[in-house]
């Protein structure tokens, strides 16, 4: 990426193929680069399919800490300048491996960040789900979320919408405008275990990082497991 271009992590907790929350995930990520485009901002798109990472974010909430391709996501959902996330609604609420893949963030990297929340389901009934689950959520991980959220039920995606209402592309486009004039590039913050090391010390590269990364949730598991 292109310094001074921002970053825009998406997060498709969609299942299906094709997914209809794919499909508001790149309209609504296409909205927010549209409307900071046309501000003369740059801005990159990152989308993680939590529907590929499902294995693998299993074994990392058994064990208690991310690797792999999991971490390599959540990295870069805690550097992105902004977020755009959606997920279908199972059981009025969001789905499972959504609520999974936020479990594992680090908090403190969270603070302060912007981000549009997006649900998608079958029925317009299920939209509070954005206010009594997705909302909630991103203010307990002390994120930005705008006042929008973006709710697209099965009858959205066939109805032709005319001047002036407040059908899905209306809310997109408002949602996208209020998370562009939240956006500021964000400062380069080190990792636990990343800062810079006195002259003459070794720094240690991501491979290093990544096996203390595990041989920490190794040590927290190995306690549990022993009572202490």
């Amino acid at each position: 990426m292109s310094e001074g271009v921002l970053r825009v992590v998406a997060v498709n907790a969609g299942l299906s193929e094709p997914s209809s929350t794919r499909m508001l995930i790149d309209r609504m990520a296409t909205a927010v680069t549209g409307v900071l485009s046309g501000r003369g901002v740059a801005a990159d798109v990152e989308v993680i399919d939590l529907r590929d990472l499902a294995v693998d974010l299993g074994r990392s909430t058994a064990v208690g800490f991310a690797s792999g391709e999991t971490r390599a996501a959540l990295d870069a959902i805690e550097s992105a300048d902004a977020l755009v996330v959606a997920s279908p609604v199972f059981n009025a609420s969001y789905s499972g491996l959504f609520k999974m893949f936020f479990d594992l963030v680090d908090v403190d990297a969270m603070a302060g960040k912007p981000v549009l929340i997006g649900a998608t389901g079958g029925s317009p009934r299920h939209s509070m789900v954005l206010d009594h689950a997705l909302r909630p959520l991103f203010s307990y991980l002390r994120t930005v979320v705008v006042p929008t959220g973006v709710y697209a039920a099965s009858e959205d995606w066939a109805g032709a919408e005319r001047p002036g209402d407040t059908g899905l592309n209306h809310r997109i486009d408002r949602a996208a405008t209020e998370l562009a004039s939240l956006i500021r590039p964000r400062a380069s913050t080190p990792r636990p275990g990343t800062e810079a090391a006195p002259a003459g010390a070794r720094v240690a590269g991501p491979g290093a990082r990544q096996q203390a990364i595990e041989a920490a949730g190794i040590a927290n598991f190995a306690r549990l497991l022993g009572g202490s």
